[in-house]
């Protein structure tokens, strides 16, 4: 039996490597072969050119800790297995890119039979555009902008209207990224280098500016223009991971004498266990994630632009790894891999 994974042997490079595997489950434990997963532009990227504040950056490489959001399905269970069996469909978090895992029972999520996995497989990653919103406890009516519009923003976008947003605002460089914000729910989609930006973004949101931020893109940049255009009091969240702060802010005029709260919202400072409001945990924002998409309240076909094979994956990180704007959401197929 073989595995492959994923990862990065020298700054700007990635590679799959294959080798033996003789898996031997404990009695908690689960063999799960991948069947898709999510490549997360903005963290991978991130380690993949060893920015500041990473995990290449602090270990160096070769580097595996890349890919966090799979869906698979179960092939063998240990003894005390109870709530799985072979054949169930899970979701694996924080597994890698790779295509067999052995994790324990209580750290798998069961998916729903008739959720397709290609979609399933943005569980995990979903859970931090509902923190990003959940943290900010939007209230009916209020507006909000969502800044950036890559997958965890196209989704906090449609998560944010489900929380009684309104209007909901998205901002992108990107013409088809405003696009598809409008195509998934926004109400308003503009470009923050108009000269008008934030005059155009006080309009639309009858000249209070937005209640909420959530700040995806992680530029120091985008957080000084959100600064100008918050509403008085006004809560931002931080969901994008800010690797480099390069410029300074001006706390006291533009957060501490404006009341401006601005909330960190790293996946790891939820709560492991009892979700409360504005915090949930990993598990009950998956139960979410399907629940609206079972419904139809969240869409997640429209955010996949490719299906590609691990074995190009050298391929794939040069294209996307050196582009202003990768394609939105590129999935890794594992399913013909042994």
């Amino acid at each position: 039996m073989k595995i492959s994974q994923i990862y990065f042997p020298a700054k700007g490079q990635a590679a799959l490597q294959t080798e033996e595997f003789s898996p031997k489950l404990a009695s908690t434990q689960v063999l799960v072969k991948a069947d898709y997963d999510v490549l997360s532009a903005g963290t991978e990227l991130a380690n993949y050119h060893a920015l500041p504040n990473t995990g290449a950056a602090k270990t160096g490489f070769p580097f595996h800790g890349i890919g966090y959001s799979v869906s698979g399905h179960v092939v063998e269970i240990g003894a005390e297995v109870t709530t799985l069996s072979p054949g169930d469909h899970v979701v694996v978090r924080w597994g890698g890119h790779r295509s067999w895992f052995v994790q324990e029972e209580k750290n798998l999520f069961k998916i729903p039979a008739d959720v397709d996995m290609r979609q399933a497989a943005f569980a995990h990653l979903a859970s931090f555009s509902f923190l990003g919103v959940r943290k900010l406890q939007v209230q009916l009516g209020e507006a909000v902008m969502v800044a950036g519009q890559g997958l965890l923003g196209l989704l906090a976008n449609q998560i944010a209207r489900q929380s009684g947003a309104c209007p909901v605002l998205a901002s992108d460089l990107s013409q088809e990224r405003r696009e598809l914000a409008l195509q998934l729910g926004a109400d308003h989609a503009l470009d923050p280098r108009d000269p008008d930006f934030v005059k155009k973004v006080t309009e639309c949101t009858g000249g209070r500016g937005p209640e909420c931020v959530v700040e995806v893109t992680g530029y120091i940049p985008a957080l000084q223009q959100a600064l100008q255009y918050i509403a008085w009091q006004g809560r931002i969240s931080l969901l994008g991971c800010t690797r480099v702060s390069d410029q300074p802010i001006d706390f006291y005029r533009d957060v501490h004498s404006r009341g401006v709260s601005l909330i960190g919202c790293h996946t790891l400072t939820r709560p492991h266990e009892d979700s409360r409001p504005g915090q949930w945990t990993e598990f009950d924002d998956y139960r979410t994630f399907f629940r609206l998409l079972q419904a139809g309240r969240l869409k997640v076909a429209p955010l996949i632009h490719e299906i590609v094979s691990p074995r190009d994956a050298a391929e794939v990180y040069d294209r996307v790894g050196n582009v202003k704007q990768p394609p939105v959401g590129i999935l890794f197929d594992w399913t013909d891999f042994e």
